[in-house]
């Protein structure tokens, strides 16, 4: 039994240290719509057209990283899915909000897709890329 939870406690760690690059990966699309894309658009479509680049790097490293470390079970791909969303939400806040200056009103109104705000969808899809590669890649 203690030898299942020590190798369940790796698996976490292993996966909370590959949400680590989605961090670098997501502060690269941003630099990247600020210093091309961005500058020609308007803020509203360059933050969409950002969601749309931002979904398909992480997708593309997520099945990288699921596809040299696969996962045992289909409930632990929707375990580190949940894991991987919550751990951006957290980041998202809390390094907006005390590092990055930004008021909670401005951090909320990117969940307003009414407005056009798409980045809900990068967090569905954080949540859902580990079950559905993993389905994928049986």
């Amino acid at each position: 039994m203690e030898v299942d939870e020590r190798e369940e406690g790796t698996m976490i760690w292993r996966y909370i240290l590959a949400w680590l690059p989605m961090v670098a990966i997501a502060i690269f699309n941003g630099i990247l719509r600020e210093k091309t894309y961005g500058k020609a658009l308007s803020e509203s479509r360059a933050h969409q057209l950002s969601t749309i680049i931002g979904i398909v790097l992480l997708g593309t490293y997520i099945w990288v990283v699921i596809s040299l470390w696969g996962f045992e079970s289909f409930t632990q791909a929707v375990v580190v899915g949940c894991l991987w969303l919550g751990l951006t939400i957290a980041f998202e806040f809390l390094f907006g909000h005390f590092i990055a200056k930004h008021s909670w009103t401005d951090l909320l109104a990117d969940y307003n897709l009414l407005a056009g705000r798409l980045w809900p969808l990068v967090l569905v899809w954080v949540a859902i890329a580990p079950a559905l590669f993993y389905r994928f890649l049986g």
